[in-house]
């Protein structure tokens, strides 16, 4: 037997036909929420585009990233060639006769306990020029990425009336939660870089212990760290910006 469709009602044709309206934000462009510790909207703050409207360059950041971890590298192996081993100053056996094969000395590289050819030496440099300009770039490329892809969280202060661990999880999870960034609290490596405005020993010994968070001052922010972690926490966003400013801006 036919089944017969019903007509849709005209308050349902209404609201299929509508045009869906645009979502609002509640953020302009060139600004962003600032959260406090329990997680808590803090307002909002200004975003320099010199630090976060900035064009990504994936080619430079990796140039930088690479040339820094090059900088960092310990060159501490080191082997003996034929010229430093002990022994061998006298030939081992005369040169025919023996039926053996010729030798003219125990360090020779073929022998057991003899020199290392081609070793590893401590003479080797494996730092890598980086130019300033080029630090900078990179800094600010990376910073708006990060920004465009949500992993920027802003945060009004990080104030701990003593060290306490257990006060640092509590904080990050408002924060995470507040700020939508599940990964934040979740995330047991690499989770976050938290930059502190000034040095704040409170906040450093609490946050220490927390494996998945790094924290550093502003002024040594960096795109390895930065790189290398999910989130980018900023605190005292004013304070931060104009240092990073400096560094952008120095001529």
């Amino acid at each position: 037997m036919a089944t017969t469709k019903k007509a849709p009602t005209a308050k349902a044709a209404a609201k299929k036909t509508a045009p869906r309206a645009p979502k609002q934000s509640a953020v302009h462009a060139g600004e962003a929420l600032m959260y406090t510790m329990t997680g808590k909207e803090a307002g909002t703050i200004a975003l320099p585009a010199e630090l976060f409207a900035a064009k990504w360059n994936a080619d430079l950041v990796h140039q930088v990233v690479v040339s820094m971890q090059a900088n960092a590298r310990e060159n501490s192996a080191h082997t003996k060639n034929r010229g430093e081993v002990s022994g061998g100053g006298k030939k081992p056996w005369k040169q025919k006769g023996t039926g053996r094969a010729r030798h003219g000395s125990t360090r020779s590289p073929i022998w057991v306990g003899g020199g290392i050819a081609h070793g590893p030496r401590t003479e080797r440099n494996y730092a890598v020029k980086i130019n300033r300009k080029m630090r900078t770039r990179a800094l600010a490329s990376l910073l708006s990425k990060k920004l465009k892809d949500g992993e920027v969280i802003f945060v009004d202060s990080f104030s701990f009336d003593a060290p306490k661990t257990a006060d640092a999880v509590k904080a990050l999870t408002a924060i995470a939660k507040g700020a939508k960034a599940e990964t934040l609290a979740t995330k047991t490596k690499n989770a976050a870089l938290i930059a502190l405005a000034t040095k704040d020993v409170n906040a450093e010994l609490s946050l220490r212990n927390i494996g998945s968070v790094m924290t550093e001052e502003v002024r040594n922010l960096n795109v390895v760290d930065m790189a290398t972690k999910k989130y980018l926490i900023i605190e005292k966003p004013s304070e931060a910006f104009a240092t990073l400013m400096g560094r952008v801006t120095k001529n």
